[in-house]
């Protein structure tokens, strides 16, 4: 029996999930759907796959890894078409998308050994009796629970860092998107073929929630606020550990001697790629009063030039579009004005890009996070006054500045994890750098070598290497030899700096 199709939403047809273009209703993939015991037997069988993945070192693993980035750059145009179908967005966004993706994948091949690797570690005089290593260990299988709105490069954030450190990985994609989930596996088990190493499950929230309460080493998810939380809670059943990036409502400050027209369109860039579908992206802006006018006139000229189909793809999720006018109409409402697009803009599944201006701070538009191609721009007397106003928010995750002499001055003082400067969206591409939030954009890593180290377990081991010069660790030591640790004590550490 056939359901009833909306143009973008999963359904459920004679077990199988299928997914739709969002903006002609063409079906884009079909794929198995999993239940709870489903998932159980991805994750035992996953523990095998594991301890043989384990056992190639990162030797062997850099190799193999290497070799799946390289058929992923020479099918990259077929990735990227199957992603436009998935979620709608430009074919070019998808190959940008997927560009980086495999610079992140190659990264953490190439430095998981450099990172994770065992090394020797300094001792101390009071301990120089022993040696100390220090080494990474996996843990055995870790769940992700990937986005929509990127379908490649955010779940690959994750998955290349365990699988760099020795994990295998079972990936729960999201139900929007699971034709791309399943590729990526596919394709990495064209490359290892001998053991379930990466594997897919698909389906529901429910699904997710299974993969949760699974027994997986760890779990990395990536999605709203709200779903975060019950991730997390799942998750502590078992004392599961998560990775966490949540939802955001990122902020560019513009500051008096900023290049006011790549400013602008940085802004634009920041806020409408991807159709404003992007947790870093820039929906809040303030610009400091010298240079308002001129930026305004900039960005709304610049978006202006913007063409739905072109540029902007569809809204890849339905029930977002009613978010999207939600806030359009809130900030019309409260008093703000629509430089370009507006309550107009809005005709599902496009939504045009939208620019609003004296919108209050304490509308939905400012306060909430929107996931469309819109943004609001507020005047402010200084960057003390902006910077005040971009960590009133309890969210935390990316953030901009434009600025020649305070900038990065600024981009430390923002309460967010990470901050471009003179660009937006940057940091995302960069491999060395840590990507996640804090507050309610959530916590740890991926990325960069704090990412690898999220996926392995911090294993210290110390080695004895000649008898104790100051026996402190042992019912057998003397009244004399705790004098001598009391004056070796005061000797190291009685000076006050």
């Amino acid at each position: 029996m056939t359901a009833t199709r909306t143009p973008g939403m999963p359904v459920v047809e004679d077990g199988f999930l299928v997914s739709t273009s969002p903006a002609t209703g063409v079906e884009a993939g079909r794929v198995p759907i999993s239940d709870g015991k489903g998932v159980e037997a991805a994750v035992e069988r996953a523990r095998t796959a594991g301890a043989w993945w384990a056992g190639l070192n990162f030797d062997g693993r850099r190799t193999r890894l290497l070799r799946w980035r390289a058929l992923l750059a020479e099918r990259i145009e077929e990735l990227a078409t199957l992603t436009h179908a998935e979620t709608g967005k430009p074919l070019a966004d998808a190959i940008v998308e997927a560009t980086a993706a495999i610079e992140h994948i190659d990264w953490a091949a190439r430095n998981a050994k450099r990172v994770l690797g065992p090394r020797r570690m300094r001792t101390r005089l009071l301990v120089a009796e022993h040696s100390g290593h220090l080494e990474y260990q996996p843990y055995g299988v870790v769940g992700v629970i990937g986005p929509w709105n990127y379908p490649i490069l955010t779940p690959l954030g994750p998955i290349s860092g365990a699988l760099a450190a020795g994990n295998a990985v079972v990936l729960k994609p999201s139900e929007y998107t699971p034709a791309v989930g399943q590729w990526l596996a596919d394709t990495f088990a064209e490359i290892v073929p001998e053991e379930p190493v990466f594997q897919v499950v698909h389906g529901l929230g429910d699904v997710g929630a299974a993969l949760c309460r699974s027994g997986v080493g760890k779990v990395s998810f990536t999605g709203s606020t709200a779903t975060a939380k019950k991730v997390m809670a799942a998750c502590a059943e078992t004392l599961t550990p998560v990775v966490l990036e949540a939802g955001g409502k990122d902020a560019l400050i513009v500051d008096a001697d900023a290049d006011v027209n790549a400013a602008a369109e940085a802004a634009v860039w920041g806020s409408m790629t991807n159709a404003g579908q992007t947790c870093i992206g820039i929906e809040r802006v303030y610009a400091v009063a010298p240079v308002y006018d001129a930026f305004v006139a900039a960005v709304v000229e610049k978006a202006g030039k913007l063409r739905l189909g072109e540029e902007i793809g569809p809204i890849t999720m339905p029930g977002q579009v009613d978010v999207i006018r939600r806030h359009i109409d809130d900030a019309l409402a409260d008093g703000g004005r629509a430089l370009l697009g507006g309550a107009g803009a809005v005709q599902p599944p496009n939504v045009a890009p939208t620019v609003l201006v004296d919108v209050p701070e304490s509308s939905a538009a400012i306060r909430e996070e929107t996931f469309g191609p819109t943004v609001t721009i507020t005047k402010v007397a200084d960057a003390e006054e902006a910077i005040s106003r971009a960590n009133a928010l309890p969210y935390g995750l990316g953030g901009a500045v434009f600025g020649k002499a305070n900038g990065i001055r600024i981009a430390r003082r923002l309460h967010t994890g990470m901050v471009a400067v003179n660009s937006t969206l940057s940091f995302v591409g960069m491999a060395t750098l840590p990507f996640g939030g804090v507050g309610d954009s959530g916590f740890g890593r991926i990325h960069g070598e704090d990412g690898l180290r999220e996926f392995g377990r911090a294993k210290s081991i110390t080695v004895r290497r000649g008898p104790s010069l100051l026996p402190a660790m042992t019912f057998e030591r003397t009244p004399a030899q705790v004098g001598r640790i009391v004056k070796a004590v005061k000797l190291l550490y009685g000076r006050r700096p």
